[in-house]
């Protein structure tokens, strides 16, 4: 007993078998295809639909009511979706970017920027950037509040700005902020 190979019938639009052109996203100008080149197929494969269709058509106004309900759940579904994306648009152009240059002992200083992350920046990668651009130790560690800056291991502020414009055009200049934080010297403490 042998089995025979079935004939599946492929269709030159989407070159999908017949049976899964609904899913291609071009259902409508398949169906045209085939029932222009073989409408006996076409009659197979779609021609169950037509008896739904008609059966649809005889639907009660109970049944309107409920896909009227199941559209504006679907309107509700996209315009929370609209407003959930409007909101993370505003939380990025309200977030700032810190460099931060900080002085440490005699001549040495540390710069340390935070806020990258929001903007989609991967902070490992701008790091290592960071390190061979400048000849510098450069690495992610956590602030005090616990969250993820870079630090640079020297005074690279203007630098910096200017490098993270360049490479990253979705921070906004206006967005980011330098801040100097000096040490006090002891007779300033003293007085």
């Amino acid at each position: 007993m042998t089995i025979e190979p079935r004939k599946v019938f492929l269709c030159q639009i989407c070159t999908m078998p017949l049976e899964y052109c609904e899913f291609s996203g071009t259902q409508e100008k398949c169906k045209l295809w085939l029932k222009e080149h073989d409408e006996e197929l076409y009659e197979q494969v779609y021609g169950g639909v037509q008896a739904v269709t008609e059966g649809v058509e005889k639907a009660t106004i109970e049944d309107e009511t409920i896909d009227k309900k199941d559209r504006s759940l679907v309107k509700d579904k996209s315009a929370k979706l609209e407003a959930k994306l409007e909101r993370e648009n505003k939380k990025k152009m309200a977030s700032r970017v810190l460099i931060k240059r900080i002085e440490r002992t005699k001549r040495k200083c540390v710069t340390t920027i935070y806020g990258l992350d929001i903007f989609g920046v991967d902070l490992k990668k701008a790091a290592k950037m960071f390190a061979n651009r400048f000849a510098c130790g450069s690495s992610v560690a956590k602030n005090n509040q616990g969250q993820d800056e870079i630090v640079v291991q020297g005074d690279f502020s203007d630098e910096l700005l200017k490098m993270i414009l360049s490479n990253w055009t979705n921070v906004p200049e206006e967005n980011i902020d330098k801040i100097e934080e000096k040490k006090k010297k002891k007779s300033e403490l003293q007085v």
